[in-house]
This record gives C-alpha cells, structure tokens and sequence, in this order.
C-alpha cells in the first residue's frame, strides 16, 4: 500500500509541473504556427481576381427595346410597374400608341452576353434578344454598339449576335463535360442592371433534365433578372455554361440556377453562325419513359430506353420498320435511357443522315437502319377509333369483353392483328383498359383474333401479372394488368 502511495505520488509530482511547461509551449507553438495556419487556409480558399481581371473585359451588358403593338393595351399600376422594373422584366409606357411608330410605347429588357471571337461575334440567350427592335451591347470601357441578331434558338435559348467592331477582348471557351460536381464555378453579368457584378459557388448537379433538347448545370451561383446570357466560369477562367434560368417562388434568386453547358452551345452557335438557323433530326415517334414493372413484365429487365407509343404515317421510323411497343434501346451503338435522351440524340443527328437504331421487341433486339428527317413544329395527333364487329366470347376472368376487327380496320388503322375491346370490368378496368382500346399483343405474343388472345391468355399462370400492348388513338402503351376476383 505504501509502495502503490509512493508511486502514486511521484507520478502526482511530475504531472503537476507539466502545465506550466507545456502551456509556455504551446504558447510559442500558436504564436509561431497562427500564420501559417491562417496562410494554408487562405491558399484553400478560392481567389477570383485574377479571372476578373482576365475574363471582365470580354463580358458585355445587353439592353433591348421593343416597340409595343397596337393592339396591346400596356396600362398598368406604378406599383405593378415598379416591381417588374425590380426585376429586370420588360414595362410599357402607360396608354397606346398616339401619331404612328415614334410614339409607340416601348418595351425595354436587360441581360448580358459574352465575346466569342475579337471580330465582334456575341453569344447570349435567345430570350434576352427575341422580338427586340433594337439591341445595344456596351462594353465595359463603356463603348456602346447597335449589334445585328445573327440568329437565335428558343429550344436551347442560344443566340448569336453581332458588333461591328475588331480587335476585342475575348473568352475561352472551356469542357462542360469535364466539370465536376462540387467545383468552384464564376458568374459575370448584370443582374438587375448592375454591369460587371461578379458571383461565385459551386456546382450543385450536372445532367438535369429540364427539356428536351438539352440537359442543365446546376449550380449555386446567385443568378438574377439581368444575369440571363452572362458566361459561367470554371477556375481556370474557361466559359463552361450560359447562365440561363433560376427556380424561384419569388422572382429572385433562391439558391438554385442553371446554365447551359457551353459544349451544347457552341454547336448550336456554329449553326446560327452558319445559317441563322438550327437543324435538328426527327424519326416520327411518340415516345415516354419506361417503368420498372412494365420493363420486367415484357422482358427487358431495367427500365431503360423509350417507349414508342405512336409511329406517324410516312416517317423515318415507319419507313425502318418501328413500331408501335417496340423500346429503343440504342442510337448509333450509344445506350438510351430515357425518352429525352433518345430525342436528345436524334436531334443531334444531322438530318439526311443515316443512322442505326436498336429496338428491343417482343423478347429481342433488333437493328434498323432510317433516314433521318429534319425537326419540324409537331403535328397535332391523329385520333381514330374503330368500329367493331361483336363477337362472342370475353376473357371472362379479368373483365374483358371483346370483338373482332375487320381487315377494312386494320388496313385504315395500318394494324397487322388486334382484339377490340367492347367493355372493360374488374382487373381490366382496375388496370387502366376501356371501350375502344386495342389489345395488341399478350405477354410479347402478338394476336390478331379473339380465339388467339383467348389461348394465349389461358397458356399464363393464373396468379402472374399479364402484360397487354394496347393502342388508343394513335398512342400505344403497356398495360399491366393484375388477375383477381373481379
């Protein structure tokens, strides 16, 4: 016991002179370490003036004006007009136009743009320039140019215009495709009319679907009304996006803002530059997404590629042999995943061009090869229902009531089989069916009669999901449908 005291004493003795040993060093330690610290953490932190330096004096400021129509009737409240000002949106002088043009009132919008080559060539959105009278494009040495609408596309909202002068500051044009979720990325425009105001954060998410033709950069980068068409910037001081839009519920900026990807844009722009115009593929289909039951039920395993649902008359596709049911699954040997994806790609297809499609169909793959056609406006879709001729017999057990089609229908309708269904009960009607449809195959197995659907359907296990291709209208779609009391 005296031993153990002993020792518990001397271990006592030298621990309690430690702390004023220990704290005189320590002391020294952060005095002597403190700028290092504060060094190391500055060199982590991003530092923009350099790309401000560099980058600024290619960015410009864009003003619009446009005069009102006759026909509008621009009255409003001040405090209405107040608030559109706020925010960089358009506002008409009160009343209509007096004694012809000169007293029209005018319509004045605000957005940025960048310089894409020293000769004067400007990209920016195609909203900040759309329906404009006049544009003006001030640099930031404060020289202000009339500049010439080369020509804008509303489905990327890319436009190209053009000043008349030489020799001007110009930017890099960087990969969009390389950036990565969390770098620091730049924004330089004119928000709400400021010129030149800078803004930085991250990149929030790459790849997000937001329309057809192209997909967003995400970012956290403040963007408000006046930012539209200003350059996003990696730390390299490269253009890797077009600022473009924001999600907001309150007109400003809330944390979200999305860019074009710069990749997307320089395509688009080379057109424009080309032929004040952008062309783009189409093979004739309505597509949608595929679900995760359907794409087991037919199959195909994943949910991946398109659906066709309607083939229009004379196209591309009717003319390779698509049908209606049938999933693309690829485009020129490059997977698809989703319906946007597909129409991304075949818009990005010059049209005239071949190209070689694969579908999966009824179990199986297939490669067809079309002839890419040019994107119009959509034609409105045509819709026609058959008329039947009753038959007797019905696929009692899921509620169907069904009836022949006469080869006259088919050959209007352009179907090689099909059963028409008169009424709809029970797991049918639960599933989705109704007078009118058309069962088009059963569980990948095509029919023609009602005798055959009704083997088929007696060839299933009676507690298995059936899948149903059916047409309504023009659209054709998977139907799953459940068996069970009725």
């Amino acid at each position: 016991m005296n031993t153990a005291s002993s020792h518990q004493g001397a271990a006592r003795r030298p621990l309690s002179r430690w702390p004023q040993g220990l704290g005189a060093l320590a002391l020294g330690l952060s005095l002597t370490l403190a700028p290092a610290l504060s060094q190391a953490q500055a060199r982590e932190l991003p530092d923009f003036t350099e790309l401000v330096d560099r980058v600024g004096p290619a960015v410009v400021n864009i003003k619009t004006s446009e005069k009102a129509k006759p026909t509008e009737s621009p009255a409003m409240d001040e405090q209405m007009q107040e608030f559109l000002r706020r925010f960089g949106i358009p506002v008409p002088r009160r009343g209509g136009p007096r004694n012809g043009d000169e007293d029209a009132p005018t319509r004045r919008g605000l957005g940025s743009g960048f310089i894409l080559s020293s000769d004067g060539f400007v990209m920016t959105n195609a909203h900040v320039v759309e329906g404009a009278d006049e544009v003006l494009v001030t640099l930031t040495d404060k020289r202000e140019f009339k500049a010439k609408v080369i020509g804008l596309d509303k489905r990327t909202d890319v436009a190209v215009v053009k000043i008349e002068a030489s020799g001007l500051p110009q930017v890099k044009i960087g990969d969009s495709g390389r950036l990565k979720v969390g770098e620091w990325v730049m924004a330089i425009g004119s928000p709400f009319g400021f010129d030149n105001s800078v803004t930085a954060g991250i990149v929030s998410a790459k790849q997000r679907d937001t329309g057809d033709f192209l997909t967003f950069i995400q970012t956290d980068v403040a963007i408000n009304p006046g930012n539209s068409g200003g350059p996003l910037l990696n730390m390299r001081g490269e253009v890797v996006g077009i600022n473009s839009q924001i999600y907001s519920q309150s007109g400003g900026f809330m944390g979200i803002s999305f860019a074009i990807p710069i990749d997307e844009a320089i395509r688009v722009s080379e057109q424009l530059r080309a032929g004040g115009r952008v062309q783009r593929g189409r093979i004739g289909v309505g597509i949608v997404d595929l679900s995760k039951d359907v794409a087991e039920a037919i199959g195909l395993g994943k949910p991946t590629g398109a659906l066709v649902q309607r083939v229009e008359s004379g196209s591309p596709a009717e003319k390779a042999g698509i049908e209606g049911g049938d999933v693309i699954t690829k485009v020129e040997g490059k997977s698809i995943q989703s319906a946007a994806e597909l129409r991304r790609s075949i818009a990005a297809i010059k049209p005239g061009s071949k190209a070689m499609v694969q579908v999966f169909r009824r179990g199986a793959t297939k490669d067809l090869t079309l002839t890419v056609a040019e994107l119009e406006a959509d034609k409105p879709a045509k819709s026609a229902e058959p008329e039947a001729r009753p038959a007797s017999g019905a696929a009692a057990a899921l509620g169907l009531g069904l009836a022949e089609i006469s080869e006259a229908q088919r050959k209007e309708l352009k179907l090689r089989g099909g059963v028409l269904v008169e009424n709809a009960e029970g797991p049918a009607a639960r599933a989705g069916l109704r007078e009118g449809d058309i069962i088009l195959s059963v569980d990948n197995v095509e029919v023609a009669t009602v005798k055959q659907l009704q083997a088929q359907l007696a060839k299933l296990e009676k507690a298995k999901l059936i899948n149903l291709l059916v047409r309504r209208g023009d659209a054709v779609s998977f139907v799953l449908v459940k068996p069970g009391a009725r």
